[in-house]
């Protein structure tokens, strides 16, 4: 059994997060997963700064971080689930694409949270080749849930 689990860490309502575990859950279902578990942390502009300092050597804000957990050789699951790993989403940066791209909040973050996903399944988009097959299959997963710009 699949499972994703999300946490707010704003001060903000946050209604997503149903319809953010639905379109995870339809990417599990495309990409045949059936024991993996992730978990999608909502924060602000200084939390991610600081994760992307900190971790990247970035210093500014970005959309999204994800920390995989399959990169330690000595993560052993005996029955078998694979615990994925952690993704953190800002939301005062998807506030601000969502805007700027002139699609909604909900759709911006069903991106994100999917882009994210993808990165911890060990896909990437440094070369022209890797971001085709990555924004391919990110594609494929919101257009399955019906989330379209």
């Amino acid at each position: 059994m699949n499972e994703v689990t999300i946490y707010n860490e704003t001060d903000e309502e946050f209604p997503y997060e149903e319809i953010i575990e639905k379109v995870i859950n339809k990417a599990f279902e495309i990409e045949r997963l059936k024991k993996a578990n992730c978990s999608i942390i909502i924060v602000d502009n200084s939390y991610i700064h600081k994760l992307n300092k900190e971790y990247r050597g970035i210093d500014r804000v970005t959309d999204v971080i994800s920390f995989a957990l399959e990169d330690e050789k000595s993560m052993v699951i005996p029955d078998g689930t694979r615990l994925l790993g952690d993704i953190y989403i800002c939301l005062d940066k998807a506030k601000e694409q969502a805007k700027e791209y002139g699609h909604s909040l909900e759709r911006e973050l069903c991106f994100l949270a999917v882009h994210g996903l993808y990165h911890l399944l060990g896909y990437d988009h440094e070369t022209e080749e890797e971001a085709e097959v990555m924004f391919k299959k990110q594609e494929e997963v919101l257009k399955a849930y019906g989330i379209t710009r």
